[in-house]
């Protein structure tokens, strides 16, 4: 029987296609995804995307949507209080794991897998270790789309935010950018891709300069911004 598991759902590319892969395993049954909410502007932690959009994601994906409230701003302790009342829901729903989207960073790793430890509850992650290079291609090749909704200024232009992802776009970048943003460089929304049932009709909206980072607003088409 497969394994009862819970996917981290950032709203980008790295936890939708972690979805995919998941999907054609024979050792996880993925039955629901959980998302951080900033509760101060109602968005995706860091991601900054709406929490409709996020709601017709998981439509599209046919599964229940666990929204965690977190404050903003949001001390560590707090966040770990937070995600310990969380992580004894899952329990409660007999979760025996709990998937995330990380490709190479051990300190987020280790951080997860002590955070579960002694709950019952395994770490999982479908794309670690794979080079990024060819795993935005794989994605891309395999139908996902994403717009960038949050560039770091530091490290890549802010013109870059609110454009679609591409291998084109990636080879406009600095050779230094993680081709996945995995170093926190842009983070994404997908709207089209093998693990949704249809495509989101979504449209590119204002872009804002917040707390040193560049976002650019996404919003269901016909939306006034």
């Amino acid at each position: 029987m497969k394994k009862n598991t819970w996917l981290s759902w950032s709203s980008g590319k790295d936890s939708a296609w972690a979805l995919n892969v998941l999907r054609q395993s024979d050792e996880y049954a993925v039955t629901g995804l959980y998302t951080t909410i900033n509760t101060a502007f109602d968005r995706v932690a860091m991601h900054a995307v709406r929490v409709e959009l996020l709601r017709q994601q998981a439509d599209a994906t046919g599964l229940p949507l666990y929204l965690i409230e977190i404050p903003h701003p949001c001390s560590n302790e707090q966040y770990a209080a937070v995600m310990a009342d969380f992580v004894a829901k899952a329990q409660q729903h007999q979760v025996e794991c709990m998937a995330f989207g990380d490709l190479y960073l051990q300190d987020i790793r280790d951080y997860r897998e002590e955070r579960l430890r002694g709950t019952g509850i395994s770490a999982v992650f479908p794309l670690w270790g794979k080079p990024t290079r060819a795993l935005l291609t794989e994605m891309l090749d395999g139908g996902l789309r994403a717009m960038l909704t949050c560039v770091d200024p530091r490290v890549l232009p802010a013109g870059f935010a609110g454009r679609e992802l591409s291998l084109a776009l990636l080879d406009e970048m600095p050779q230094t950018i993680d081709p996945c943003g995995e170093n926190g460089e842009f983070h994404s929304f997908v709207f089209d891709g093998p693990m949704f049932g249809y495509p989101l009709s979504i449209q590119m909206g204002e872009v804002v300069t917040r707390d040193g980072f560049v976002f650019a607003d996404c919003l269901p088409r016909g939306t006034q911004a």
